[in-house]
């Protein structure tokens, strides 16, 4: 169940407490260790979520995946969210601190997708043109690779779809085709 305002608030906590302990980095760092444990192990997220398994369960698989990999203040707000039963919300309370962090620090997320992997070389042009083009001087780009655009990107920033691809193109090519607009201006 999703639950945004919760989330906020607990990542509010948790940045405020870093802040105050001039820890901020290491729980940054801790939040995208998070992040990425989520993202590339459904199963871990699934067993956050199931009502089935015992609150101690959890607090033992989290603790084998978090014990040395995150900062002491990460791992005790870990464990207030399991005895607070809210551990079920730990993958949108890590995304609402990572953006938070963000805001705070003015750093702006970029996600580009392509139907290959980017170079290291169009990251930077990338990043460059979108320095110069816009105000935004501190990025954090996402590149996802997505093999039915066929060629082209598409991008997204500040809530904001750019879309170049060329399967845009050609459903668009379609429309035109279904709608069969020509024949009605040659009447």
């Amino acid at each position: 169940m999703h639950n945004p305002r919760l989330a906020g608030r607990y990542a509010k906590s948790l940045l405020d407490m870093a802040i105050e302990r001039q820890q901020l980095s290491a729980v940054y760092a801790d939040m995208k260790f998070l992040s990425s444990v989520c993202k590339s192990n459904p199963d871990f997220v699934r067993v956050l979520k199931s009502p089935i398994i015992k609150a101690d369960t959890k607090d033992s698989i989290i603790e084998s995946i978090t014990t040395g990999r995150v900062s002491e203040l990460t791992g005790l707000f870990v464990r207030l969210l399991v005895s607070k039963t809210r551990e079920s919300n730990l993958p949108e309370i890590v995304h609402a601190f990572i953006d938070q962090y963000n805001k705070l620090n003015d750093i702006h997320q970029v996600k580009i997708t392509t139907p290959a992997p980017l170079s290291d070389e169009m990251r930077e042009v990338l990043l460059r043109k979108i320095k110069s083009d816009t105000p935004i001087q501190k990025i954090e780009l996402e590149a996802v690779v997505n093999p039915d655009l066929i060629g082209g990107f598409t991008m997204e920033m500040g809530g904001v779809l750019v879309d170049a691809s060329i399967q845009r193109d050609l459903n668009d090519v379609k429309k035109n085709f279904k709608s069969n607009e020509y024949i009605h201006r040659l009447r």
